[in-house]
């Protein structure tokens, strides 16, 4: 999948992505980038004035309930959670 595929899937839904880590662990993300899912205090779209790194994708960890990231080309499986 492409990055903008990636973050389409996330935009409308909570996706469980599956990635390897830069240490080289395999680890399972509970992730969004869908509002009805975030803290009212948090804004999905990105800053324009920032420079966006076309290899890394930031999402919104449920479980850790933070930003985090994981690089586009590292990603192994995208499955969509039903809620």
């Amino acid at each position: 999948m492409t990055r903008e595929e990636i973050k389409q899937a996330l935009l409308e839904n909570i996706c469980t992505v599956r990635f390897t880590k830069v240490n080289g662990t395999i680890r399972d993300m509970r992730c969004t980038l869908n509002k009805i899912h975030l803290p009212d205090n948090l804004d999905v779209n990105e800053d324009s004035s920032r420079k966006v790194n076309e290899s890394v994708l930031p999402v919104y960890d449920l479980d850790k309930k933070g930003w985090r990231s994981f690089r586009v080309d590292s990603v192994i499986d995208i499955q969509t959670v039903i809620v």
